[in-house]
């Protein structure tokens, strides 16, 4: 049986994801931004928390670990070589380890270019991969620690994915993804049809996150360097798709537009200079 997943929005734009196998009863905690959010979740599913996974050190990854470890007992999951960044680990991981949530297994995925030694957790009979600040909805991390090889060879590993994978990210950025998306493939339909889904799911105050592999393909450009029209318009016909990718990043580090693009008309091309 897969598992059933809930998603936890937490402080102001992070998400937490519980993981429950109903036939052990075991419990896992994909990060911890806070703990009372976590705890609430919990409480009225009546579920245990026994494994808590950190995809990587940053503070609103990490900040209700302590609290629910002591509340629960659960057992900390992380990088091995970050270990001396994150809360004290119970099992330290390196790309490639199996994880088990009950009868669910769960691969290690080394995603390192937002910072260093960010892991990601893919559950394949449940069709899902936790990405933490690596693969956003329509974006990716920054990166902070790593270099732009680095982060393309994360995205590549988890764009090898089954396209019917379920993405679960860290933040409700979304919107702000989108905005910038449409100014350097504007032409892209499946792009302007999912803008569409975007305001409509956020006028209603519900979550974008999370996402399908499939949708990141057809519209994230971080995930599309190798689309003709993105080429064109940075004018990098004949590089590679790392040079082209580390300028789309280089871009967005710079992009200054906040609203939700009207795609009834084609935005100023000086948007993202």
């Amino acid at each position: 049986m897969s598992l059933q997943i809930a998603t936890i929005p937490c402080r102001e734009d992070n998400y937490a994801f519980l993981l429950h196998d109903k036939d052990s009863g075991e419990t896992a905690l994909v990060d911890a931004p806070e703990a009372a959010p976590i705890i609430e979740v919990l409480e009225s599913r009546g579920w245990t928390l026994t494994h808590i996974l950190i995809t990587h050190h940053h503070y609103d990854h990490i900040d209700g670990v302590e609290e629910l470890r002591t509340k629960y007992g659960a057992k900390v999951v992380g990088a091995k070589a970050d270990a001396d960044r994150l809360p004290a680990l119970d099992i330290a991981v390196t790309e490639g380890d199996t994880i088990k949530i009950g009868k669910n297994e769960g691969t290690v995925l080394d995603v390192s270019g937002h910072c260093q030694n960010h892991l990601a957790f893919h559950f394949p009979r449940s069709f899902a991969v936790f990405t933490g600040d690596s693969l956003m909805a329509l974006g990716c991390g920054r990166l902070f620690e790593g270099t732009p090889d680095q982060m393309w060879e994360s995205l590549s590993k988890i764009a090898a994915l089954p396209e019917m994978t379920i993405v679960y990210s860290g933040h409700e950025y979304t919107a702000a993804n989108a905005t910038f998306a449409y100014t350097i493939e504007l032409g892209n339909p499946a792009l302007k049809d999912r803008i569409l889904q975007i305001i409509e799911a956020r006028a209603q105050k519900m979550p974008t996150v999370p996402s399908l592999l499939t949708d990141e393909l057809a519209t994230n450009p971080f995930l599309r360097p190798q689309s003709a029209e993105i080429r064109q318009r940075l004018g990098m016909e004949s590089a590679t798709d790392t040079e082209v990718f580390a300028e789309i990043r280089r871009r967005k580090d710079n992009f200054k537009g906040s609203e939700m693009p009207d795609i009834t008309e084609e935005p100023c091309n000086c948007a993202y200079e």
